[in-house]
């Protein structure tokens, strides 16, 4: 599973639990829903959303970890009608807005993307997911200044553990050679002065690259 994705579920699986509590949702169904394995969130989510008891803000959230799971599969276009759902349902949600971005970004539809996670950071200003989501969409737009900006938000409101796996992430693009420690250091900026101006340069890695180094 990709690293931008882990702490966003474990917290969500929490609140959906609390949420689903009275609309007789079972408590295998909700795990379902937030299962690693794709399938299986697939139909724990399917199976909250069949759900005529539920509320409209849990039933939202069940359509945004369903377009999650869709766009960790590759199912990049399905998803975004479960996040189209899932806004529609709480326009609210800072989570699916951003998460619809990222998709938006994923299929080079950069001006959608933008729009969306501006209206998430709105809503949810200190969100390092939300920092690195148009972090990378500036940088994809060549916009370099502004996405090294961003990526510095992400790494100020994620932490330590954001600044390791930006660090690790670096590292495999070959423009970094320092200790993965989670010190946003002058060799990290540097590094990622070169990384922003190039986009393929991915300053994120994928979660198998980096999970001994950030554990």
């Amino acid at each position: 599973m990709n690293v931008r994705c882990r702490s966003m579920i474990l917290a969500l699986a929490a609140f959906l639990a609390a949420c689903a509590g009275s609309t007789h949702a079972t408590s295998n169904t909700i795990s379902e829903c937030f299962s690693e394995n794709n399938e299986r969130r697939i139909a724990g989510c399917s199976e909250l959303i069949e759900n005529p008891a539920l509320d409209a803000g849990t039933k939202s959230l069940a359509y945004a970890m369903r377009a999650l799971a869709l766009a960790l599969s590759g199912e990049l276009n399905q998803s975004l009608g479960d996040y189209d759902m899932a806004i529609k349902l709480d326009p609210g949600s800072a989570m699916a807005l951003n998460n619809r971005a990222w998709v938006y970004y994923k299929l080079d539809r950069l001006d959608e993307g933008l729009a969306d996670v501006e209206r998430s950071l709105k809503l949810s200003p200190a969100s390092p997911h939300a920092h690195d989501t148009r972090a990378h969409i500036r940088q994809a737009l060549g916009e370099r200044t502004a996405a090294l900006r961003d990526y510095e938000q992400a790494m100020r409101f994620g932490g330590e553990h954001l600044v390791k796996l930006y660090q690790c992430g670096l590292e495999a693009n070959g423009v970094y050679s320092g200790p993965i420690d989670g010190l946003y250091t002058r060799d990290v900026r540097k590094a990622f002065e070169v990384c922003v101006s190039s986009t393929s340069c991915d300053p994120l890695p994928a979660d198998e690259e980096c999970r001994a180094a950030t554990s």
